[in-house]
């Protein structure tokens, strides 16, 4: 194998990497534990795999999001309304945390999980003001293949 080298990095590089460091940091960090948001948007996104739930500030930035999968659930268990509840439970959880009180739900897919992510939200305890679909819903789709000729 050889020896081994170290490279000592000067000072200005060192100030550099910190700059950067710090700049990445600030960028993280939008919004300030000082700054309580007592108003968001919680979007729901049901599939027939998964559900997906994002809490957002009322500009649409993200403040925390939670799925299924993350919380442990696995294959076809990720798809039941048990897992979309527990979802939406810890999607309360950080909305608590953050300080938000009154929620505007927006509902997409068409998963089972739907309608028990919604009740689970409003039994946590945050207000919820709006409830609201956002399927997308194809008008006239797209044009459907020739007609097969034997």
């Amino acid at each position: 194998m050889g020896k081994k080298r170290i490279v000592e990095k000067t000072e200005e590089e060192l100030l550099q990497e910190r700059e950067k460091i710090e700049q990445t940091l600030k960028k993280e960090a939008k919004i300030k534990p000082s700054q309580k948001i007592k108003e968001g948007r919680v979007y729901i996104s049901t599939s027939y795999n998964n559900t997906i739930c994002t809490l957002t500030d009322l500009q649409g930035r993200v403040l925390a999001w939670s799925s299924a999968g993350n919380i442990g659930f696995r294959g076809t268990k990720k798809a039941t309304p048990f897992a979309a509840s527990k979802v939406a439970e810890g999607i309360v959880q950080k909305a608590k945390k953050l300080g938000v009180e009154r929620i505007e739900v927006l509902v997409k897919g068409i998963g089972s999980g739907r309608e028990s992510a919604i009740r689970s939200l409003a039994a946590r305890g945050l207000d919820i003001l709006v409830i609201k679909d956002i399927t997308p819903i194809p008008h006239n789709g797209c044009r459907p293949p020739k007609v097969r000729r034997v």
